[in-house]
């Protein structure tokens, strides 16, 4: 990855367990500096903590880690001057922790790890998380340091058996669009072998 004025925006996508995280960080450490990583994840059970303990365990200590799991944007406003990298892990748990938190502020009735949730419920949230994504995807072309998004192609699998997840599948999707359409390369990883789009 070489330095500009201006970016570059890279995002990669790819399914799970493709090795995009580890593509990203191959990426962010191309330069030689530390760089920062953007961690959008919530730690709520112990899978989770399983997985983000196996990510920080394979970065270097000189990685500055900065948690923000709502409003990213904010730190990518902060951080992003010149020279500096931010990898941003990832978009899809962002639009998730943003469209949960959505349907919660305005109704939605959780029982256990179910939610229910009326179609036009679902239908605005969806578009007010997409909207933020659309901020982000703006912040993180105009910033001045290099940003690297990962995300996740969740459409490409089983179709969600819940209403809710019908609805998150098609989110990201259409948030993966936006973030594609702001970015200067897209790289999608299957197999551990990066292939680039754009």
């Amino acid at each position: 990855m070489t330095d500009s004025a201006g970016g570059p925006l890279i995002m990669i996508t790819g399914g799970v367990r493709s090795g995009k995280s580890s593509y990203a960080e191959q990426l962010a450490a191309e330069n030689g500096r530390p760089y920062i990583y953007l961690a959008t994840a919530r730690v709520e059970d112990e899978a989770m903590f399983e997985r983000v303990l196996r990510h920080q365990n394979r970065r270097p200590d000189s990685v500055k880690t900065v948690e923000e799991p709502l409003e990213p944007h904010l730190v990518l406003e902060r951080e992003g001057t010149a020279g500096k990298v931010i990898l941003v892990d990832c978009l899809t748990l962002l639009i998730s922790n943003r469209f949960l938190a959505d349907l919660d502020r305005h109704g939605a009735v959780r029982e256990g790890e179910d939610i229910f949730a009326d179609e036009l419920l679902l239908e605005e949230a969806a578009g007010r998380t997409l909207d933020y994504i659309s901020l982000f995807a703006a912040a993180a072309a105009k910033s001045e340091a290099a940003v690297i998004v990962v995300t996740n192609e969740v459409g490409m699998g089983v179709v969600p058996e819940y209403p809710v997840g019908r609805v998150y599948r098609d989110l990201a999707g259409r948030a993966n669009q936006l973030m594609a359409q702001a970015a200067d390369q897209v790289w999608f990883v299957v197999c551990g072998l990066p292939q680039r789009f754009k």
